[in-house]
Protein backbone atom coordinates (compact mmCIF):
# COMPACT_ATOMS: atom_id res chain seq x y z
CA UNK A 1 0.00 0.00 0.00
CA UNK A 2 1.56 3.72 -0.94
CA UNK A 3 1.74 6.48 0.60
CA UNK A 4 -1.10 7.98 -1.34
CA UNK A 5 -3.24 5.44 -0.18
CA UNK A 6 -1.89 5.96 3.44
CA UNK A 7 -3.00 9.85 3.14
CA UNK A 8 -6.57 8.38 2.47
CA UNK A 9 -7.02 5.96 5.32
CA UNK A 10 -5.44 8.88 7.61
CA UNK A 11 -8.05 10.86 6.15
CA UNK A 12 -11.10 9.31 6.36
CA UNK A 13 -10.02 7.84 10.24
CA UNK A 14 -11.04 11.97 10.69
CA UNK A 15 -13.65 12.15 9.05
CA UNK A 16 -15.54 9.18 9.93
CA UNK A 17 -14.07 9.96 13.88
CA UNK A 18 -12.96 6.44 14.59
CA UNK A 19 -11.21 2.92 13.50
CA UNK A 20 -13.98 1.41 13.07
CA UNK A 21 -16.20 3.95 10.98
CA UNK A 22 -13.24 4.10 8.94
CA UNK A 23 -12.68 0.24 8.39
CA UNK A 24 -16.41 0.27 7.54
CA UNK A 25 -16.30 2.49 4.49
CA UNK A 26 -13.58 1.69 3.46
CA UNK A 27 -14.17 -2.00 3.38
CA UNK A 28 -10.60 -3.27 5.35
CA UNK A 29 -10.26 -5.01 8.83
CA UNK A 30 -9.84 -2.83 12.00
CA UNK A 31 -6.33 -4.31 12.34
CA UNK A 32 -5.18 -3.35 8.60
CA UNK A 33 -6.44 0.46 9.56
CA UNK A 34 -4.71 0.57 13.08
CA UNK A 35 -1.20 -1.09 11.63
CA UNK A 36 -1.19 1.51 8.24
CA UNK A 37 -1.76 4.59 10.83
CA UNK A 38 0.79 3.11 13.22
CA UNK A 39 3.48 2.51 10.81
CA UNK A 40 2.77 6.21 9.04
CA UNK A 41 3.66 7.77 12.27
CA UNK A 42 6.49 5.99 12.74
CA UNK A 43 8.04 6.93 9.31
CA UNK A 44 7.14 10.55 9.91
CA UNK A 45 8.07 10.10 13.50
CA UNK A 46 5.55 11.93 15.44
CA UNK A 47 1.77 11.09 16.91
CA UNK A 48 -1.31 11.97 14.21
CA UNK A 49 -3.91 10.76 16.54
CA UNK A 50 -5.14 10.38 20.21
CA UNK A 51 -6.52 6.80 19.46
CA UNK A 52 -9.02 5.13 22.34
CA UNK A 53 -11.09 2.06 21.09
CA UNK A 54 -14.19 4.32 20.39
CA UNK A 55 -12.83 7.64 19.20
CA UNK A 56 -9.23 9.51 17.56
CA UNK A 57 -8.79 12.74 17.94
CA UNK A 58 -6.14 14.90 16.38
CA UNK A 59 -2.89 16.23 17.47
CA UNK A 60 -1.27 19.29 16.59
CA UNK A 61 0.42 17.88 14.22
CA UNK A 62 -2.21 15.87 12.81
CA UNK A 63 -4.10 18.87 11.98
CA UNK A 64 -1.05 20.16 10.06
CA UNK A 65 -0.27 16.84 8.60
CA UNK A 66 -4.58 16.48 7.86
CA UNK A 67 -4.24 19.74 5.94
CA UNK A 68 -1.73 18.96 3.14
CA UNK A 69 -2.85 15.53 2.68
CA UNK A 70 -6.24 17.02 1.26
CA UNK A 71 -4.27 19.52 -0.38
CA UNK A 72 -2.13 16.44 -1.81
CA UNK A 73 -4.75 14.45 -3.24
CA UNK A 74 -6.94 17.09 -4.19
CA UNK A 75 -3.78 17.94 -6.73
CA UNK A 76 -4.32 14.15 -7.76
CA UNK A 77 -8.02 13.84 -8.07
CA UNK A 78 -8.24 16.84 -10.26
CA UNK A 79 -5.18 15.60 -12.40
CA UNK A 80 -7.05 12.38 -12.78
CA UNK A 81 -10.36 13.92 -13.65
CA UNK A 82 -8.34 16.40 -16.07
CA UNK A 83 -6.85 13.37 -17.93
CA UNK A 84 -9.55 10.65 -17.52
CA UNK A 85 -11.95 14.22 -19.24
CA UNK A 86 -11.50 12.65 -22.72
CA UNK A 87 -13.34 9.84 -21.99
CA UNK A 88 -17.44 10.29 -21.59
CA UNK A 89 -17.97 6.55 -19.77
CA UNK A 90 -17.96 6.74 -16.27
CA UNK A 91 -17.50 3.67 -14.13
CA UNK A 92 -16.96 2.98 -10.50
CA UNK A 93 -19.68 3.22 -7.55
CA UNK A 94 -22.17 6.14 -7.04
CA UNK A 95 -23.66 6.85 -3.71
CA UNK A 96 -26.72 8.33 -3.28
CA UNK A 97 -29.23 9.54 -0.99
CA UNK A 98 -32.62 10.54 -1.73
CA UNK A 99 -36.06 11.43 -0.31
CA UNK A 100 -38.15 8.28 -0.40
CA UNK A 101 -41.24 9.83 -2.20
CA UNK A 102 -39.43 12.36 -4.55
CA UNK A 103 -36.72 9.99 -5.30
CA UNK A 104 -39.52 7.23 -6.53
CA UNK A 105 -42.33 9.32 -8.60
CA UNK A 106 -39.73 11.62 -9.74
CA UNK A 107 -35.46 10.47 -9.47
CA UNK A 108 -36.13 6.60 -10.24
CA UNK A 109 -36.57 7.95 -13.86
CA UNK A 110 -34.42 10.32 -14.40
CA UNK A 111 -31.20 7.78 -12.80
CA UNK A 112 -33.48 5.23 -15.47
CA UNK A 113 -32.09 7.50 -18.25
CA UNK A 114 -28.57 8.33 -16.77
CA UNK A 115 -28.09 4.49 -16.23
CA UNK A 116 -29.18 4.04 -19.82
CA UNK A 117 -25.82 6.62 -20.76
CA UNK A 118 -23.42 5.57 -18.39
CA UNK A 119 -23.84 1.60 -18.21
CA UNK A 120 -20.72 0.94 -16.50
CA UNK A 121 -21.13 3.48 -13.65
CA UNK A 122 -22.43 1.15 -10.70
CA UNK A 123 -25.50 3.36 -8.33
CA UNK A 124 -25.91 2.58 -4.48
CA UNK A 125 -28.97 4.37 -3.55
CA UNK A 126 -30.64 4.95 0.07
CA UNK A 127 -33.97 5.97 0.01
CA UNK A 128 -35.18 7.88 3.05
CA UNK A 129 -36.33 11.02 3.98
CA UNK A 130 -33.75 10.80 6.93
CA UNK A 131 -31.19 13.51 7.15
CA UNK A 132 -27.32 11.61 7.19
CA UNK A 133 -23.65 12.59 7.94
CA UNK A 134 -22.87 12.65 3.93
CA UNK A 135 -19.23 12.19 5.22
CA UNK A 136 -19.22 9.99 7.66
CA UNK A 137 -21.72 7.31 5.97
CA UNK A 138 -19.21 7.68 2.44
CA UNK A 139 -21.97 9.71 0.54
CA UNK A 140 -21.40 10.87 -2.70
CA UNK A 141 -23.93 12.95 -3.36
CA UNK A 142 -27.36 13.28 -1.32
CA UNK A 143 -30.65 15.58 -2.76
CA UNK A 144 -32.87 17.31 -0.13
CA UNK A 145 -35.64 19.06 -0.17
CA UNK A 146 -36.20 22.53 1.73
CA UNK A 147 -33.15 24.75 3.83
CA UNK A 148 -30.02 23.44 3.76
CA UNK A 149 -28.28 24.41 7.28
CA UNK A 150 -24.89 22.24 6.94
CA UNK A 151 -22.15 25.10 5.90
CA UNK A 152 -20.09 21.93 5.76
CA UNK A 153 -22.01 21.19 2.95
CA UNK A 154 -21.92 22.55 -0.91
CA UNK A 155 -24.84 22.52 -2.84
CA UNK A 156 -26.88 23.38 -6.21
CA UNK A 157 -30.20 24.16 -7.43
CA UNK A 158 -32.08 21.29 -9.01
CA UNK A 159 -35.52 22.70 -9.34
CA UNK A 160 -37.87 24.52 -7.58
CA UNK A 161 -40.44 23.47 -5.09
CA UNK A 162 -43.98 25.29 -5.11
CA UNK A 163 -46.29 23.79 -2.39
CA UNK A 164 -50.65 23.69 -3.19
CA UNK A 165 -53.57 23.49 -0.75
CA UNK A 166 -55.96 21.14 -2.08
CA UNK A 167 -59.26 18.46 -1.32
CA UNK A 168 -61.39 16.14 -2.95
CA UNK A 169 -64.61 17.12 -5.07
CA UNK A 170 -66.45 15.27 -2.51
CA UNK A 171 -64.63 17.38 0.44
CA UNK A 172 -65.91 20.30 -0.75
CA UNK A 173 -69.12 19.33 -1.55
CA UNK A 174 -69.93 18.30 1.93
CA UNK A 175 -68.18 21.14 3.28
CA UNK A 176 -68.58 23.90 1.35
CA UNK A 177 -65.97 26.31 -0.88
CA UNK A 178 -62.29 27.54 0.80
CA UNK A 179 -61.83 30.47 -0.42
CA UNK A 180 -60.74 32.96 3.09
CA UNK A 181 -58.38 32.20 5.97
CA UNK A 182 -61.41 32.22 8.16
CA UNK A 183 -63.63 29.57 6.02
CA UNK A 184 -59.58 27.65 6.12
CA UNK A 185 -59.09 28.07 9.71
CA UNK A 186 -61.84 25.81 10.34
CA UNK A 187 -61.03 23.00 8.61
CA UNK A 188 -58.77 19.74 10.04
CA UNK A 189 -55.10 19.92 8.03
CA UNK A 190 -53.34 16.20 6.92
CA UNK A 191 -49.86 17.46 8.12
CA UNK A 192 -46.33 16.23 7.07
CA UNK A 193 -44.76 15.96 10.57
CA UNK A 194 -41.86 18.06 9.87
CA UNK A 195 -44.00 20.81 8.65
CA UNK A 196 -44.53 23.56 11.36
CA UNK A 197 -47.13 23.02 14.17
CA UNK A 198 -48.37 26.37 13.65
CA UNK A 199 -50.58 26.05 10.89
CA UNK A 200 -50.44 27.08 6.95
CA UNK A 201 -48.27 29.93 5.97
CA UNK A 202 -50.33 32.17 3.07
CA UNK A 203 -48.99 35.58 0.97
CA UNK A 204 -51.42 38.01 -0.32
CA UNK A 205 -51.17 39.87 -3.35
CA UNK A 206 -49.86 42.49 -1.57
CA UNK A 207 -47.05 40.53 -0.25
CA UNK A 208 -48.32 40.11 3.42
CA UNK A 209 -47.84 37.20 5.36
CA UNK A 210 -50.08 35.11 7.99
CA UNK A 211 -50.12 31.90 9.57
CA UNK A 212 -53.46 30.17 9.31
CA UNK A 213 -53.93 27.81 12.58
CA UNK A 214 -55.48 24.50 11.84
CA UNK A 215 -56.34 21.36 14.08
CA UNK A 216 -54.12 18.71 12.91
CA UNK A 217 -56.39 15.33 12.08
CA UNK A 218 -53.48 13.01 10.63
CA UNK A 219 -49.72 13.48 10.69
CA UNK A 220 -47.60 11.20 8.54
CA UNK A 221 -44.08 11.47 7.83
CA UNK A 222 -44.82 10.30 4.33
CA UNK A 223 -46.67 12.01 1.47
CA UNK A 224 -48.40 9.26 -0.59
CA UNK A 225 -50.23 8.32 2.51
CA UNK A 226 -51.51 11.67 2.83
CA UNK A 227 -52.25 12.30 -0.58
CA UNK A 228 -54.50 9.37 -0.70
CA UNK A 229 -56.22 10.36 2.70
CA UNK A 230 -56.77 13.65 0.91
CA UNK A 231 -58.18 11.98 -2.01
CA UNK A 232 -60.68 9.73 0.20
CA UNK A 233 -61.77 13.05 1.25
CA UNK A 234 -60.34 13.23 5.12
CA UNK A 235 -59.12 17.06 5.33
CA UNK A 236 -57.12 19.50 3.60
CA UNK A 237 -53.68 18.76 2.33
CA UNK A 238 -51.10 21.11 2.20
CA UNK A 239 -48.23 19.27 -0.12
CA UNK A 240 -45.38 20.13 -2.80
CA UNK A 241 -47.09 19.54 -6.17
CA UNK A 242 -44.72 17.01 -7.26
CA UNK A 243 -46.40 14.48 -4.87
CA UNK A 244 -49.74 15.43 -6.31
CA UNK A 245 -49.74 16.56 -9.71
CA UNK A 246 -51.57 13.81 -11.40
CA UNK A 247 -54.52 14.31 -8.92
CA UNK A 248 -54.84 17.77 -10.06
CA UNK A 249 -54.68 16.88 -13.80
CA UNK A 250 -57.08 14.65 -13.25
CA UNK A 251 -59.24 15.88 -11.18
CA UNK A 252 -59.69 13.75 -8.18
CA UNK A 253 -57.90 16.82 -5.53
CA UNK A 254 -58.74 20.23 -6.42
CA UNK A 255 -56.72 23.08 -5.63
CA UNK A 256 -58.45 25.76 -2.94
CA UNK A 257 -57.09 29.28 -1.61
CA UNK A 258 -56.02 29.46 -5.02
CA UNK A 259 -55.81 33.89 -4.42
CA UNK A 260 -53.08 33.34 -2.15
CA UNK A 261 -49.45 31.88 -2.74
CA UNK A 262 -47.33 29.80 -0.59
CA UNK A 263 -43.19 29.93 0.11
CA UNK A 264 -41.24 27.74 -2.51
CA UNK A 265 -38.44 25.92 -1.36
CA UNK A 266 -35.66 23.73 -3.65
CA UNK A 267 -34.70 20.40 -4.38
CA UNK A 268 -30.80 20.60 -4.26
CA UNK A 269 -27.96 18.26 -4.91
CA UNK A 270 -25.91 17.86 -2.17
CA UNK A 271 -22.25 17.06 -1.82
CA UNK A 272 -19.33 17.10 0.74
CA UNK A 273 -17.20 20.27 0.79
CA UNK A 274 -14.30 19.88 -1.33
CA UNK A 275 -12.08 21.34 -3.95
CA UNK A 276 -12.57 18.55 -6.43
CA UNK A 277 -15.66 17.07 -7.58
CA UNK A 278 -15.83 13.37 -8.88
CA UNK A 279 -16.79 14.06 -12.22
CA UNK A 280 -19.45 11.07 -12.00
CA UNK A 281 -21.02 13.46 -9.34
CA UNK A 282 -20.70 16.71 -11.66
CA UNK A 283 -22.00 15.00 -14.63
CA UNK A 284 -25.03 13.50 -12.38
CA UNK A 285 -25.92 17.47 -11.18
CA UNK A 286 -25.56 18.47 -14.25
CA UNK A 287 -27.96 15.99 -16.04
CA UNK A 288 -30.35 16.49 -12.82
CA UNK A 289 -30.66 20.17 -13.24
CA UNK A 290 -31.10 20.18 -17.14
CA UNK A 291 -33.86 17.19 -16.41
CA UNK A 292 -35.56 19.36 -13.89
CA UNK A 293 -35.03 22.70 -14.79
CA UNK A 294 -36.75 25.80 -13.58
CA UNK A 295 -40.20 24.98 -14.83
CA UNK A 296 -40.33 21.02 -13.67
CA UNK A 297 -43.09 18.82 -15.87
CA UNK A 298 -45.11 18.74 -12.49
CA UNK A 299 -45.65 22.55 -12.36
CA UNK A 300 -46.63 22.93 -15.72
Amino acid sequence: MGQLESMRIFITVVETGSITKAAERLNLAKSAISKRLSELEQQLGVKLLNRTTRTSSLTEAGQVYLNKCKLILDEVDDLHCHISSTSSKLNGVLKLAVPLTFGLKHLVPALDNFAKLHPELKLDIDFSDKKIDLVEDGVDLAIRIGSLSNSTLRAKPLAPIHHVLCVSPDYLTEHGHITTPNDLKSHKLLRYSQQPLSGVELIDNNNKTMTVPMESFCIANNGDFLKTMAVSGHGVLFTPKFIVWKELANGSLIPIMTDYRFNSIKAYAVYPETRYLPRKVRMLIDFLSEYFGNEPYWDK
